[in-house]
């Protein structure tokens, strides 16, 4: 996505975010002055993509310290873990929320006998350095990623792991981006990702916005095309990878690489290391949200559904680790994913 257009930024200690329910119609910041607006964001899904959403938990952390209003170090430290805690629940699948909150949780804790305000300015510096390091590790991620693109490749990607979903350039649209500057990529297949359409509002606006030659796709067109031989590779992001390398990604994400398998196509996840929990073994464990029906009911207010319908509605599901040609992070490329090759990454 072009700069000048930030996902979300640190200013006047208050935290801006660029409001992801009205794109692509209108670009509007939600200015949060405290953590609870910020927590409100991450949950509604203003924000949203697990980088971007663990930015802004350890922006909402930073920013909930700031509001305490004890000099006691011990009690300070007590409200501090109470809002990381919030902020953590907003979202259960990603990774990157708990792990961008207890890094800071961690510094606190560490600088415990240090004054409160001392505490406080290093949460706040902690917060934009998540930022500014995820930017870095985007384009590390895009141009290890762009090696394993052919060139004239057609790649289909899902949901959306762009600049909107990180602090800036993104993870799967990373490697898309990187490659394109490479003159690799022919076109780019974008599934539209029901319900609440992610790739036809977010992925298509970033592509759009730089003029990378894309067509948007109903979920189910899939297939159709790998079979027909028009896409060369899937490119994906993930919310929590497991220490085996199951990915848990946008619901859809499973299917298609069930459909890449069977039809030949490599299948790459794009994630930077805090997406890899090391305390979960397989995707088995790894908790699935559960969204509000009405987004499978209405589309942007407007009912699609008749009354009395039941409705199932998991934000995600999991890839295991055998259909994954290689995860790609700021480290390297882990090809074949298992346990024993994710230990590289995890060390």
């Amino acid at each position: 996505m072009k700069r000048g257009v930030d996902t979300i930024k640190w200013k006047s200690n208050r935290v801006w975010l660029l409001d992801q329910t009205q794109l692509p119609f209108s670009k509007r910041y939600i200015v949060c002055s405290d953590y609870l607006r910020v927590a409100r964001a991450i949950k509604t899904m203003e924000i949203r993509g697990a980088p971007a959403i663990g930015i802004a938990g350890a922006m909402g952390l930073a920013l909930g310290a700031l509001k305490i209003k004890t000099t006691v170090q011990d009690r300070f430290l007590r409200e501090l873990r109470s809002i990381g805690k919030k902020l953590i629940a907003t979202r259960p699948t990603a990774h990157n929320l708990e792990w961008a909150v207890n890094r800071l949780l961690v510094i606190a804790d560490k600088n415990r006998t240090k004054p409160v305000k001392t505490i406080k300015n290093m949460l706040t510096r902690e917060a934009v350095a998540v930022l500014k390091e995820d930017i870095a590790m985007n384009r590390k991620i895009g141009d290890y990623g762009a090696s394993l693109i052919k060139k004239g490749s057609n790649v289909l990607t899902h949901c959306n792991a762009g600049a909107l979903a990180t602090g800036g350039y993104g993870t799967a649209l990373g490697v898309i981006r990187s490659a394109w500057k490479q003159k690799k990529i022919k076109k780019v297949f974008v599934d539209e990702t029901r319900p609440r359409l992610q790739g036809a509002m977010l992925t298509a606006f970033e592509l759009v916005e730089e003029r990378i030659p894309a067509v948007l796709i109903s979920d189910n067109m899939a297939g159709s095309l790998m079979h027909r031989k028009a896409i060369d590779a899937v490119v994906v992001g993930a919310d929590r990878i497991a220490s085996n390398g199951d990915a848990a990604n946008k619901i859809g994400t499973y299917p298609l690489a069930v459909l890449a398998n069977y039809h030949g196509v490599p299948f790459y996840v794009a994630a930077p290391g805090s997406t890899i929990d090391p305390s979960i073994k397989t995707g088995k464990n790894i908790v699935i949200e559960e969204r509000d029906k009405k987004e499978m009911l209405e589309v942007r207010g407007k009912r699609i559904a008749p009354e009395g319908i039941g409705v199932i509605n998991p934000a995600f599901d999991v890839t295991p680790h055998e259909l994954i040609t290689a995860i790609i992070t700021e480290k390297g490329i882990i090809k074949n994913p298992d346990k024993n090759r994710m230990k590289k990454v995890l060390r």
